[in-house]
């Protein structure tokens, strides 16, 4: 448990790191820098956007299962008082 602390600590540094030398580098008005940051960012965009349609067919799919498993269970109920 210590070591996952330990591994997002460091990403989470890696992370400001990199965010304050972006900072930086577009404060002084590199424009070539600033495409390459807004092209990174869209694909970032994507990548969520493919995740979250992901996760949401996933959580259909579960909840089509859980209601199958419903019916079956209320027919297995209705067949036992017969």
């Amino acid at each position: 448990m210590q070591n996952n602390y330990w591994k997002y600590g460091l990403t989470l540094g890696a992370g400001i790191a990199l965010g304050a030398l972006g900072a930086t580098l577009l404060s002084r008005g590199s424009i070539d820098l600033k495409k390459a940051m807004a092209t990174v960012l869209s694909h970032g965009m994507d990548l969520k956007d493919k995740a979250s349609t992901l996760v949401e067919t996933a959580k259909e799919n579960m909840d089509d299962l859980a209601a199958e498993a419903r019916q079956v269970s209320e027919t297995r109920k209705e067949e036992g008082k017969s």
